[in-house]
Parts: structure tokens; sequence; C-alpha cells
């Protein structure tokens, strides 16, 4: 019997078909049952049956049907009268998501979205084969296309489920194979989409998603994430290098790949003693020159340097070596890319329809929707995902000021109010505090989370149950861009400005703060660190060890971008690799050392660390020292821990100097940029401090100190046998 009406065959031939499991597959009414399939490339099919073959009737265009009796289990086998092919009809499968799935999806509480939404390759109903989800609400019909059915998008559309979730088991498709959507609006053609949740996606410039394994690894690193809630809180020392995998260093004229530079970066930022590692976006993207920072792809890591295996023996290989793993992530905006979120389903569903909430003017990029509970649980998931998928140690969030404002970089008449009519974003302020609690909450035990907050936004790193945005750290962008300004001046004029390296110390407690030399700093038309500094190029690295010093002397984690270690002559360019050459220019390998050295000394004495959100760990020696632009300080750890005291001369000047000083006895030069080892000019106390002089400065007592031009000393206090 012939069940198919000539609408249900003109709208399969037209790729029309609105409900096809209510179409194709087996259909049983008793002990009848009937089967309706679609292979365009097909000339005859058949039902494949441990009886034997049942042959189905041409309907045309590619559309069969047949009587199948009670059989429920058959295969489907086409011809075309040169070969033949053999595969499961994927109108047999039941749907793979359950209820709750969808009632999470829909209320936006799923936390474990990728788990659910995506490509996922598994045994259903005993058949290997990948499950495809992808939520999008307002399309008329969504198939799943690729090389498998010829990226004939009416050969797989798929089922729709509640709050517009269509899914569909394709058995035979395996890992590695390439696929989007293809989505037909309520209005106008179809238009292919990548994949929001895929896993994986081709290299540029195509742009489809790639099925890649998740969930299955065999991680090696429990030693570490046993440990690592140790290393990654405010008590800790935290110095990060901050990387662009695809410049760093190239080989052969190409970029290191993930598993090459799980051997040389890591090695590198271990021998450098830094802590932390943190990578400019990874998150799949299309154009190389936005550094990772518009991305299309938030669930994949780029195929740029390898395979998400390839990232997670990154992480692994980090790990071994004692280091953490941070990635700067990106919530805040989204390119246009047609392939992209963009208009996902035909109509604004990830971003906001009117631009003066949807479009970002800094950017040219997309804002996305935060008041809808399916695009924030896509984020907060996203970045649990990160934290467990590929035990990251931590996420620095990008442009959340952006976030913070519905006026940011907009004039008057170019936004819109909240409901109080303010400019605060309330929708945002929420993502990013659900964000935060999943993050901290659902993934293991250790991570951090770091807010780019250029604002004086209270509370960004206060808990969420005490009112605060969540977040565990936040950059000090002021206390970069005041001290930034200060060294950049000629040392004459300093001594007008001191209040611009003292002025941190006044906020310098009220968030747990990371003092971030950035990527942003050596871009963009603003030189490298080395061609900020005023002088010749001796006194340029003079300066710049002076102000290395001031900055691992002071409160805060620490943040230095690659090749700020190395004293780079020119400013940072993606396409290129570090200027590794300039080490074999005099003071430049003297550079490096002291950033090593800086690390060994901040991460071996607790004062240095201990208590840098604690007010109670700095004290003032001298922050008035303006005519000389002197300044120092007491860093103070726990109780039996030896303080650290800190001296910068920030002129051109030796000086002899009455440095206050808070215990007596014996006090070893830890640390001095100016020596020789540096490229100073190794001038200095000889290695030791001996404090036996009156009360000076509001210590109890004092030493006589010399003050090499433009330094920073680091006094440590040492018993006397």
């Amino acid at each position: 019997m012939n069940t198919v009406s000539k609408h249900d065959i003109d709208s399969i031939l037209s790729g029309h078909v609105v409900d096809p499991f209510a179409i194709f597959g087996p259909k049983h009414r008793g002990k009848s049952g009937h089967l309706v399939a679609f292979d365009s490339h097909a000339t005859s099919l058949s039902a494949v049956t441990t009886k034997g073959d049942i042959p189905l009737t041409d309907l045309g265009g590619g559309v069969f049907s047949g009587d199948i009796g009670r059989l429920r289990k058959y295969r489907l086998r086409g011809s075309d009268g040169s070969r033949d092919w053999t595969y499961d009809d994927p109108y047999r499968f039941a749907p793979v998501l359950g209820d709750l799935d969808i009632h999470l999806i829909a209320e936006g509480t799923h936390r474990r979205l990728w788990q659910a939404l995506g490509a996922h390759a598994i045994i259903h109903q005993g058949v290997s084969g990948v499950h495809f989800a992808v939520w999008a609400p307002n399309a008329q019909r969504v198939s799943v296309v690729g090389a498998f059915n010829g990226w004939d998008g009416r050969r797989a559309p798929m089922r729709v489920r509640g709050s517009g979730i269509w899914e569909i088991f394709l058995p035979g498709v395996t890992l590695g194979e390439a696929y989007k959507y293809e989505i037909k609006p309520q209005m106008g053609p179809p238009i292919l989409k990548a994949d929001p949740m895929a896993f994986g996606a081709e290299h540029a410039p195509n742009t489809a998603s790639v099925i890649r394994a998740v969930g299955v690894h065999d991680w090696s690193d429990g030693a570490w994430m046993k440990t690592r809630a140790t290393r990654n809180n405010r008590n800790a020392p935290i110095s990060i290098y901050e990387a662009h995998l695809g410049s760093w260093r190239h080989r052969d004229g190409r970029s290191l790949t993930y598993r090459e530079a799980a051997v040389e970066l890591v090695d590198y930022a271990h021998d450098m003693g830094f802590t932390h590692i943190e990578l400019m976006p990874l998150t799949e993207f299309p154009f190389g020159g936005s550094w990772g920072y518009q991305p299309v792809g938030l669930y994949a890591p780029t195929c740029r340097y390898g395979t998400p295996d390839d990232f997670r023996a990154f992480v692994e290989a980090a790990h071994a070596k004692g280091l953490g793993v941070l990635m700067d992530w990106v919530p805040a905006h989204f390119p246009s890319d047609a392939h992209g979120l963009a208009q996902f389903d035909g109509t604004a569903l990830y971003e906001h329809a009117d631009p003066r909430e949807g479009f970002h003017p800094d950017w040219n990029t997309l804002i996305y929707n935060f008041g809808r509970n399916e695009v924030r649980n896509f984020l907060s998931s996203n970045a649990v995902y990160w934290l467990r998928e590929f035990h990251l140690d931590g996420l620095r969030v990008d442009a959340v000021a952006s976030m913070l404002y519905r006026d940011y970089s907009r004039a008057a008449g170019e936004w819109v109010p909240n409901h109080e009519g303010g400019r605060e974003n309330f929708e945002a302020i929420a993502f990013m505090k659900d964000m935060n609690t999943q993050a901290y909450g659902e993934a293991p035990e250790g991570l951090m989370t770091i807010a780019e907050e250029s604002t004086a936004w209270p509370g960004v790193t206060t808990p969420v149950h005490a009112g605060g945005l969540g977040f565990g750290f936040k950059w000090n962008m002021g206390w970069m861009n005041d001290t930034l300004r200060f060294i950049e001046m000629d040392p004459i004029h300093r001594r007008h400005h001191h209040d611009l390296m003292t002025f941190g110390l006044v906020y310098g407690f009220s968030e747990n703060y990371v003092l971030p030399i950035s990527h942003d700093e050596v871009v963009h038309g603003k030189g490298s660190m080395l061609q900020k500094m005023p002088g010749d190029h001796a006194a340029k690295l003079a300066n710049l060890r002076a102000y290395y010093g001031f900055m691992w002397g002071h409160p805060g984690k620490k943040l230095l971008f690659m090749g700020c270690e190395l004293g780079q002559g020119h400013e940072w360019n993606h396409d290129q690799e570090l200027d590794w050459g300039v080490l074999n220019v005099p003071g430049h390998a003297g550079l490096q050392r002291l950033v090593r050295d800086l690390n060994t000394l901040y991460r071996g004495n607790p004062a240095l660390h201990a208590r840098d959100a604690d007010p109670a760990g700095f004290v003032w020696i001298d922050e008035q020292a303006r005519a000389e632009s002197v300044l120092s300080w007491v860093r103070i750890g726990n109780e039996g821990q030896p303080p650290v005291v800190v001296v910068s001369n920030m002129t051109p000047v030796e000086r002899r100097w009455t440095l206050g000083l808070p215990q007596a006895g014996r006090w070893r030069e830890a640390l001095n940029t100016d020596a020789e080892i540096y490229g100073g000019g190794n001038r200095g106390n000889l290695g030791t401090v001996l404090a036996d002089g009156p009360a000076q400065s509001g210590q109890p007592v004092s030493a006589e100190v010399v003050l090499p031009p433009l330094s920073t000393l680091f006094l440590v206090r040492e018993d006397v046998p």
C-alpha cells in the first residue's frame, strides 16, 4: 500500500518537510507496516532484512516506499546501476535526548549543555553513529548536511523537540567528518550554519564543523588537580606568562603545534620561573588578525595548531611541569560571519535585534542577548566546559566593562537604558554572576576566573553570595596605565608625577588584583616595552629593569606578555615570531635573566605574595621622596616569614640613602636590578645591608644604602648567628 501523498512527495523533493519522522521510516498498524525513504542518489532501494530484501517502489526523484509487515529492524540498500551501498535508516531510531534535557535547556539551567547539544559519536539502539542536536526555535526545518549525504539538506531533516531543539541520530557517521546545519528560516532560502556547539572545525577558509570526541580523554594530571587549589588562590605566588601561540615561536615558517608547544613553550615558561601560562583565545575564530577575540566556535579549540586532544596534551604537559594553564575567554561579543551565530535561524537569536543593544561599535561585532535564558546557558556552560573537559586552571574574561554598561562606547541616543532608566546592564551582570557561580561550583576545585575590567565597578572579586560579581581576580588596569605613564617620562619630569606610582595603593586591596603588562600595551602603535622607555639603549634597558623590579615588588599577582622579558625592540606582530635574536644584543639576555630571577625571588619569599590582597601585608617606608623619585616599602608575610623591603630609584642618579627598616640586623641584597648579570653597572651594597642606625621614616632602625641609578633593590631580613 502507498500512503505517501503527492503533497508529501513534493515536500520531500523541495526540502520543505517539517515533520520528517511523520513521513520517513517505518509506520506500523497492527500486522501491517509501511516504509518511506529518500535517497537522491539511488535508482533503486530495498529494505534489507534477515529474511531477504524487500524492494521498495520508486515514486520518483529518490522517494521510495513499500510494505514491510511487522519488521522494525532493517537496513537500506541503494543502487545507481553501477554500485550498491547499504546503510541504516536514521528514521527508524528513537530520540536520544530525554524530556529532562529539553526542559533544562528551555529553562536555561542545563549545567552540562555540551553533553546534550552538538555532535556526539555514540552507540544508539546497538548501532554506531553520531547524534546531532541544535537549538533553532524559529526555523521551519533543520537538516544535517555533510559528505555522508552529499551535502543534501533533503536527506537528513531533523526531528523537532520542545523549546526549539532539533535532533537526529545518523548511523554510520564517524569522528572526523565535516558537517553543517542547513536551516530553512520562516522566510527566505535555506542557510548553512556551523554548529554553535561544535567541538572541532575545518581549517580556514573552510567553515564547516568537524565531529570530535569529547569526554573520553584519559587524563594523567591527577596529582596536579589534587593540589592546584593551593596554587591558584589569592595567597599563592601567581606569575603569568601571556602568550599568543601563533607567534611565540615559528618552525619552518609556521606556528608551533599544540604538541610542539607542549615541549618548547612549557619548558621555557617553567625555566623562566612563571607559575602559569595564559593563552590568548583558542576558541575557533575565522580571522587570524583578531588574535582569537572574535570567536565563532566557542566549544572548539582552534584547529590552527592541532586537534582538541593535542590541546589536552599541552595542558597535561604544563601540569606535569607545575604550570597552570589559563585561557582568554570572550563572552562579550561575536563576529557577524555568515556561517556563525549571526541570524542563526533567520532571526536575531543569540544577539539583540536592536543594534543599540546588539551591535558593538568598537569591534563591528554583535552582542549576546544576555536576557535570554538559552543564551546565558550557552555561555555559562561553555565556561564550565573548558574547565572540565580541558582541565584549564582558569579563564581570563575579556571586555567585562563592555558588558557591565549599556552605554559603553556609545554616544547619547545610541543606547537603550535599563528598566530603571540607568546604564547598568542588569542582564549581563546576572550572566556573569551565574557564570562564576557555575564555574566555581561545577568545575574541579582550584580554578580561577579573572576579569578584564577597566572601571571602578565595585565588588568584581567579591563572592556572589556577598553581592559581588564573583570573579577570583581582576586586572588592575588603573595601576598599569598610571605606572606606564610614569616610566615613559624622561626622569627629569618624574618628580612632578610621583603620585602615579603611589596611587595604586589607595585602592590596591579593594579587589584581588593582577598587575598586567599584556599584549594590549605592545600593539597598535604603542611600541614595545623597550621602545616606551626614555633615553639611549642602555638607559631604556635600565628603566625597564627598574620598572619590572617595581612591578614584582608591588602587591598583586603578575602578568607579562611574551617578548617583554626579552626587551624586544619592536612592537608585537601576530604574523611574526618573537625577536629571539635580540638575546644576542648586549643587555637583553640580562633582562631575560632578571625576569627569571624576579620570579624565583617572588615564589621563594612568601612576603611578596602571601598577603597580596591584605593591607596588613604592605607598609610604605617612604612614598613621599618626590624630588628624588625614590619609593620604598615593606612586604610582610605571615608569622615567621621574613619581611622583604623594596626600594626603587627612578632617576639616573646614584644615591646614598638612609633607609628606614623594620628590624635591626643584617639584610641580604637578594636582588639588584643594576647587577652586572642583568646588564647593569654592578653598583650596590656588596650583597649586604646592616640595619644599626636610628629610627627613620617611621621605622625603628635604619641603614645607609647605595641606590644605583634606575634600579630596584630587594632586601630580605636574615638571622645573624
